[in-house]
């Protein structure tokens, strides 16, 4: 049994309290020998729910690590996650991405496109194999709409600062364009995002609390495809990270992660610039 090792800011929030049980059921299904073993959390009381660290490891049967130096030694694999505090994974990173062990980076992968950089330099530094991505990449609605010229996404959250990932995620992976800038617009707490890209293609995201996360895609057919985003996307990024973990390799360019997070900087500086056209 491969075992894996998650690195939180505070271990007990959504991700980690999903993704123990969801790796089980993918392994159970496909015959593959993973277990979340080991975990650390810097912030030993969630501000979520108010379990600590060693009661959220007695309840998922893990074994609290003192350090992420314990647990990167332990582990064959890692994850960090701290989904809602990208400015921690730069340090998480610098720690981890040294003992060599492939490693996935849960969204959002840095708090703007310089840190992102500084990640994807340190893990090349030690030739260490890694990847980031929103899940939403793995939504099956979007298989057959890459190659896109023109995207319209919608979607929701608690906060476009932690949530836009997710619609920049399917811009970029169904364009595979660079993005140039972004002009956003505001309706109250709701923002349309209007990003220029390389090649003259466009993208807007529309953000609101509520929203569900659908694409419209204009093909280079010329023809218009609509699609609601709600396929079970979490446990395909899952697998697909159980797969990256055995073999090495990830399933799509992570170019692409630089362009994301270019993208989504781009529109939380666009926000504060209400009506103005920023550049990347």
């Amino acid at each position: 049994m491969k075992s894996i090792g998650l690195i939180d800011y505070y271990i007990s929030e959504w991700h980690a309290n999903n993704y123990p049980v969801w790796i089980r059921e993918i392994c159970e299904k496909n015959g593959a020998q993973f277990e979340v073993k080991y975990a650390w959390a810097e912030t030993d009381v969630s501000p979520v729910d108010g379990r600590t660290t060693d009661q959220w490891c007695e309840a998922f049967g893990v074994e609290k690590c003192a350090s992420i130096g314990e647990l990167c030694e332990k582990s064959d694999y890692i994850i960090i996650l701290a989904p809602s505090n990208p400015e921690k994974h730069l340090g998480y990173a610098k720690q981890a991405l040294k003992y060599k062990k492939n490693t996935y980076i849960d969204k959002t992968f840095a708090p703007n496109y310089a840190t992102a950089k500084q990640i994807f330099d340190i893990a090349a530094e030690y030739g260490t194999r890694f990847f980031s991505t929103s899940a939403l990449r793995y939504g099956t609605e979007l298989d057959d709409l890459t190659g896109a010229k023109n995207i319209v996404t919608t979607g929701g959250g608690s906060s476009i600062e932690e949530y836009i990932i997710h619609q920049a995620e399917m811009v970029i992976k169904l364009t595979n364009k660079e993005p140039l800038s972004v002009r956003v617009e505001r309706q109250g707490g709701q923002y349309l995002c209007h990003a220029e890209l390389e090649g003259g293609s466009k993208a807007t995201m529309i953000f609101a609390v509520g929203l569900p996360f659908t694409v419209c895609a204009e093909l280079a057919t010329g023809s218009t495809r609509y699609r609601k985003v709600d396929s079970d996307y979490f446990k395909l990024l899952l697998a697909d990270i159980l797969r990256f973990f055995e073999c090495g390799e990830t399933s799509f360019d992570t170019a692409q992660t630089l362009m994301v997070m270019k993208l989504r900087e781009t529109v939380i500086r666009a926000c504060e610039n209400e009506g103005k056209t920023i550049t990347v």
